[in-house]
This record gives C-alpha cells, structure tokens and sequence, in this order.
C-alpha cells in the first residue's frame, strides 16, 4: 500500500530509508515543541495548551504534506512568525492573544486564495532576491535579541539603552554552555543537535536547583484553553490590515522559499517537468488556518527538512513519519513544562546564527539593492518588531531604485507592498494625532494606536530590554 501510494521505488528509495528519514527530520525540527509554548505563553497562552496545539498543528501539517503533494517536508509553527504573533502583535500592538489568533486564521485564508488564485507565485516572483534573504537575516537577528535578553546576557542600561549582563550567573551561563553544545553538535554533524543541547541544559538546570522536574511521560494535557478561541471578529479594524499584511509576508517568504530549497534539493522540480509544487503551497497554506483553530501561530514548512532529504528521503512516507512523531511527542508535556528559559534561549540563539547565513545571497556591491537589505535586517531588532524591519526595507528599496533612475526595476508587487506599508505610516501619524487630542482614557484610542495595559505589553516586557519600553513598538 505503502509503495502504490508513494511510489517509493519510483523516486530511487526505499521504505526503510523513508522511516529513518522521517525520524532525521522530527529530531532536527522537535526543538518547537519545547520553545513554542515557551514564547506564546508569554502572551497569557495556558502553556501546556500550545504545547499540545504545537504538536497537533505539526502532526496536521505534516500529514496534508504527506498525503496530498507527497512530498518528504516536515511543518510546524514557524520561528519568527511565534516571535511577531507574541512580542509584536500581543505585546507591543496590544490585541489579545484570542485577536492575534483570528489574524492568523485571516491571513491564513487569504494565503489561500493568493495560492488557489496564482497571486502568490507572482508576489514571490516580484520581490527581489536580495529583500527575501533580508527578511529571513532580520527574523534571526530578532530572535537572538530575544534569545539574548531572555537568559540575561543582554540587559538594559539607561547610559547605552543595552549592555552584557552578569555572564558570572547560573541562568546566563547555562545558556552559554547549551549555545556550545548545540552548536559543537551540528558541527559534528549529529542528529537534533538543538533537541539534544535543550534536554542537557534542562537537566543540568534542574541539578543546580534552577528550574523544577515535572516528570517525563504523562497522558496529554487539555487543548481546551486554546482550541477555538480565535477572535476573528473582535480584530476586524482597522489595526489588523497592518498585522495581516505582515503575517503574509513572512508566511510567503517563509514557506515558498522552503519548499522550493528543499524540493530542488530532494530532486523534486526537474527543469522543464510538471512537478507537484502547487499542491505542496496548497497545503502549506491549509495548515496555516488549521493551526490557528488549534491555538498557535501560523504554521509552516521546515528548513530542517534537508536534513531528511540528505538523508535519503524522497517521498511523502518522511513526512508522514514526522507527523506520526509529533503525535508520540503529546505524551512528552511534563517533560515540556519542565524546559527553562535558558535551555530554550541557546536554541533560539543558534537557530538566528544559522538565518543570518542568507546575507551572503545580498547584492553588496550593488546599493540599491544592499542598502534596502541591511535596512531591513537592521530595523527588525533595533525596532522591535519584524514589521518595521519589512517596511523600512521594502519603502527604501522603492525610493532607492526611482531616486537612481531605476524605476522599471521595481516588480508591481514590490511597489504595491512599499504603498501598503506606506500608507499604514499615514494612518499611525492620524492615531497619534487622535490620541494626543482625545481625553485621557480614551480607551478605544488606545486600543488602536497600541498603547493599552501593562497587562497587554507583558508579553513584550518579558524578554524586552528593560530600558527598551514595549511602547517604542506601539501602533506601528
């Protein structure tokens, strides 16, 4: 059945290399399902609830992988889009978590049409190479500030905004050493490197008496506290265009140029051949609504999947091992809840070091197009917030090329994204504006511009940089 479904034999493989694949694959991606709940549950998320939402939506999302493309790529909720839905979204724009979840199932419908309709394939191909490598540097370079803060190498300083912390502390330098582990691992080339350096900080943190053993094996907690609670109409105003918008974004850049990498590398889009590339974005973007019914944020292809390719995986039979794994790991979430923040930070700390590879793809000797790059690199962690780093760049990248001549060599999609982001900016001057001349209290105006609650920016303040306030994000 097997063979017939897959056509293993016809692809050059073999079920056995299938399954080990497929085992590769869960190994080098299952770090998500410890670091997931970890930053969503800074929004208020009940965290044993997106630790089984996590494992779900990655099970679901594998699966469709599996049965309808057949193809051998790995899913679950994307690093970097975790990080916009929790410090962006909830904690510097203010929406709730129920809210940010309705964006994420709005953005994941529109993924869909854009897939169903053709309109993906033409913004992927309009946006310049040199914006899309940016944008994944920029996502890592937000990730390390959070990696960094969260573990107290970094910290606030009112003279310098941020300097190096107490590196002489237990917490720091746990992550440290889980940073040398896992990365000493992977240079080793063995398998879950960043699983395995998360499982050796968390039990040397346990030892030193840093964080509590809550066992290993138990039945599966309740998804109750996050399963349909999406909020689709309580985010339909107008702050969510801004949030949609940026979701999409990521999730184009994110999941299309996985899936291509990955699928050229399997030897899944022969030059000049028919090839299943479509079905696979199809499924992608399904996942994506999937996962935000379920409690999380937008699910999406996984790089690690290499891994199982390099491994000899050729079929869908790989990614439905993964899937099948993910569904094993929901007996794991004592074990999960255990998991500090400085076993977690090094595994966001290396994950940013290796997409910070994708500035080599920027044209550095042309600045039209190498400015753009490092502005949206340098505005995503300065800024806070990926959102900005996609504005400034796409905007620059615009005026750049009319400013030096270059007018045609902006693609419409290029120009229509630049005028979205440009437009938002003029909105945030009127909120500003609204909220200077409205009575103090107008909570309606400060819903919109995001300056709400201290409750609404814990999210942020958490891992924030103290002296960095969480409204220096507020109604971008």
């Amino acid at each position: 059945m097997l063979e017939s479904y897959f056509r293993i034999k016809e692809e050059g493989s073999s079920v056995r290399t299938e399954v080990i694949a497929g085992v590769t694959t869960f190994l080098t991606m299952s770090y998500i399902i410890f670091v997931n709940p970890a930053i969503l549950s800074t929004t208020g998320m009940d965290k044993d609830a997106v630790f089984v939402a996590t494992c779900l939506a990655a099970a679901i999302g594998s699966a469709i992988m599996a049965l309808v493309p057949r193809w051998p790529i790995g899913m679950a909720p994307g690093m970097g889009l975790n990080a916009f839905f929790a410090f962006t979204v909830v904690g510097a724009l203010g929406f709730t978590w129920q809210q940010a979840l309705g964006a994420v199932f709005i953005s994941g419908i529109i993924f869909l049409i854009l897939t169903v309709t053709g309109v993906r394939r033409w913004i992927v191909e309009g946006i310049p190479r040199s914006m899309r490598s940016a944008v994944a540097a920029g996502i890592g370079l937000f990730l390390a500030i959070i990696a960094l803060t969260s573990s107290g190498i970094v910290v606030a300083n009112p003279a310098t905004l941020v300097s190096l912390g107490d590196v002489t502390q237990t917490g720091p330098l746990l992550a440290i050493a889980g940073f040398f582990i896992i990365a000493a691992l992977d240079a080793l080339k063995i398998r879950g490197a960043i699983l395995i350096g998360i499982l050796v900080i968390t039990i040397a943190s346990m030892a030193l008496g840093v964080s509590q053993f809550g066992g290993v094996v138990s039945m599966p907690p309740s998804i109750a506290p996050t399963f349909m609670q999406l909020d689709i109409m309580g985010v339909l105003h107008a702050g969510v265009l801004y949030v949609i918008l940026v979701l999409v974004l990521v999730e184009i850049f994110d999941a299309t140029g996985t899936l291509i990498g990955v699928a050229k590398r399997a030897g899944l889009m022969p030059e000049g051949k028919p090839n299943r590339l479509g079905k696979a974005l199809l499924a992608d973007s399904t996942a994506i609504v999937a996962g935000s019914m379920l409690g999380t944020s937008s699910t999406t292809a996984y790089v690690e999947s290499a891994s199982g390719v390099q491994a000899g995986g050729r079929t869908g039979l790989t990614a439905l091992v993964v899937a099948i794994l993910f569904l094993a790991a929901l007996f794991f979430a004592p074990l999960a809840g255990s998991v500090p923040v400085y076993a977690t930070a090094p595994a966001l700390l290396y994950v940013a070091c290796l997409m910070m590879r994708e500035l080599v793809e920027v044209e550095w000797t042309e600045i039209t197009e190498a400015a753009p790059a490092a502005l949206t690199a340098l505005m995503m962690p300065f800024t806070y917030s990926i959102a900005n780093g996609l504005a400034f760049g796409f905007i620059s990248y615009a005026a750049l090329k009319t400013l030096s001549g270059r007018f045609r060599d902006v693609h419409p999609a290029t120009w229509l994204v630049a005028i979205l982001f440009i437009i938002r900016f003029v909105m945030v001057g009127v909120e500003h504006k609204e909220d200077v001349q409205a009575p103090a209290g107008n909570a309606a105006v400060e819903t919109v511009v995001g300056e709400g609650s201290d409750a609404n920016n814990a999210g942020a303040a958490s891992t924030a940089p103290a002296g960095t306030p969480a409204e220096s994000t507020s109604g971008q």
